[in-house]
């Protein structure tokens, strides 16, 4: 059995789904970790791995950070809702546009050039199998951070809940109306 008794935060990283789109306030959710894969670094997490983490967040009211780039100077928003599941650390937050970093996260995902989660963690207790992976059987998880390079490709954001297309169908509707009032406006003079 390994443990890392290094007071140092390791970070993992996993990829976003394709076509993103965002807009102020978005919401996004999907899985910053997945069970079971191996990464880049050989390293892989196993289920129930968060567990004892996620509970003494919820023990002390706390709530693991969204950072822009692991840059704990540079929080971009909130991660409303993590939970394991069968298939991994299912994250569900949002972007808050309001500040600078948070601003420019968004753009940088609306134009496709971040599309990466991952996660900052300290390892409480890992193993070694044969094929030379590390096995991470507990960590304490401190942030999920959007970042530009993913070390977990196959860890993807799941749904983008789309409040501009909400906003865009409100708008067209919004145009309709006004063009049926000019037509009828139109068609009732004298």
């Amino acid at each position: 059995m390994l443990t890392d008794h290094e007071p140092r935060l390791e970070t993992k990283f996993a990829r976003f789904g394709e076509a993103l789109s965002l807009s102020a306030g978005e919401v996004i959710e999907g899985y910053a970790s997945l069970f079971g894969a191996p990464d880049q670094g050989k390293d892989i997490v196993t289920r129930g791995a968060y567990a004892a983490s996620l509970a003494a967040h919820q023990a002390r009211g706390s709530k693991v950070k969204m950072l822009w780039q692991h840059d704990p100077s540079h929080p971009i928003g909130v991660w409303d809702e993590i939970l394991e599941d069968d298939t991994g650390l299912r994250v569900k937050g949002r972007i808050l546009t309001e500040t600078q970093k948070g601003a420019e996260a968004a753009a940088l995902v609306r134009a496709g050039a971040i599309e990466g989660l991952s996660i900052g963690y300290r390892t409480v207790k890992a193993t070694r199998d044969k094929e030379g992976h590390r096995r991470l059987e507990e960590l304490q998880l401190w942030e999920v951070s959007l970042v530009t390079f993913p070390m977990l490709p196959s860890a993807r954001l799941s749904r983008l809940a789309r409040r501009e297309a909400e906003a865009a169908k409100s708008d067209a509707s919004d145009a309709g109306l006004r063009a049926l009032a000019d037509a009828l406006r139109a068609a009732t003079r004298p």
